[in-house]
């Protein structure tokens, strides 16, 4: 008879098979990469690897959701508490943690672009995308709103307009990242000047 696997040992041997697979993608890209690379870095067998992801698109879409839902569950309950500035709370959707521009660009994006431009053709792919667009969108789209509510924000322009060109703009920025030469970017200047774009938008003091 075979011992029993707890939950807590299975739940850390798919984190540890995730954080293994991000790094791989990170290295070769979407496209690229093989279950084989994920289950030479994770150091797990084909078995132990199949019996969490079932395909490539199984397991980067598993690395993808788990990031969303820790961002969306973040969110929510923020905006159910007070917010001392709803400015500062978007800049941190759009830029991480401490709010501000840099030149470092999300790792994954260009797997990203890769994962969703190369499947837009393909049903499944593309309803995920749709998805997961809208999740984005609503994070934005949240916060500006509630910012509307209170004041903070000006209500001239509605604020899923507002989320969409937030949207824009990131995806163009990692689409630039992925494509030119690196001296070519300026992501922090552009991303600099975006924020100039949207403080008139929703005109913030």
């Amino acid at each position: 008879m075979s011992p029993k696997v707890s939950e807590e040992h299975l739940r850390q041997r798919r984190n540890k098979i995730l954080t293994a697979a991000k790094r791989v993608f990170i290295e070769h890209g979407y496209e690229r990469t093989t279950m084989k690379h994920v289950m030479e870095a994770a150091e797990v067998s084909r078995g132990g690897l199949y019996q969490y992801f079932s395909n490539k698109e199984d397991l980067y879409e598993a690395i993808l959701e788990e990031n969303m839902t820790q961002i969306i569950s973040k969110n929510q309950k923020i905006l159910a508490g007070e917010v001392d500035s709803y400015w500062n709370l978007l800049l941190q959707r759009i830029f991480g943690k401490d709010g501000q521009p840099d030149d470092e660009m999300d790792p994954l994006a260009p797997s990203n672009l890769e994962f969703f431009i190369t499947g837009r053709n393909d049903q499944r792919r593309r309803k995920y995308g749709q998805s997961r667009y809208r999740h984005g969108f609503m994070l934005y789209a949240d916060v500006i709103k509630a910012g509307q509510k209170k004041g903070e924000f000006s209500s001239k322009y509605d604020s899923d307009l507002v989320a969409k060109s937030i949207i824009s703009f990131i995806d163009g920025l990692a689409l630039d990242h992925a494509i030119l030469p690196k001296e070519e970017i300026q992501l922090k200047k552009q991303s600099e000047l975006f924020i100039e774009y949207l403080k008139l938008a929703l005109h913030v003091r």
